[in-house]
């Protein structure tokens, strides 16, 4: 696994674990899986959109925002980036 994604993926368990006034992960986690969903298919609209109308630093900066909240959805459901490694992995066959 990468290690940014390894970080970020432990953090965001750490914060589910250990809830932390004032953290947004926490937020997250404390609005519930519906508002957690929401933000996930906002990220990704904001992603298309700066694929479509802006430039490639736009397109990173709503990525990352996607592979967070993604991370973030993921986390919530009781699944691990290494789920989506592994399913990557078996469509490359």
């Amino acid at each position: 696994m990468n290690a940014v994604i390894e970080k970020l993926q432990a953090t965001v368990i750490d914060r589910q674990e250990h809830p932390r006034e004032g953290s947004y992960t926490c937020e997250l986690f404390a609005a519930g899986e519906a508002e957690i969903l929401k933000k996930l298919g906002e990220e990704a609209v904001e992603v298309v959109v700066a694929a479509s109308l802006q430039g490639d630093d736009r397109v990173i900066y709503e990525s990352a925002d996607l592979v967070y909240h993604l991370l973030v959805a993921l986390v919530a459901k009781g699944l691990r980036w290494e789920d989506v490694e592994a399913e990557l992995a078996k469509r490359s066959r």
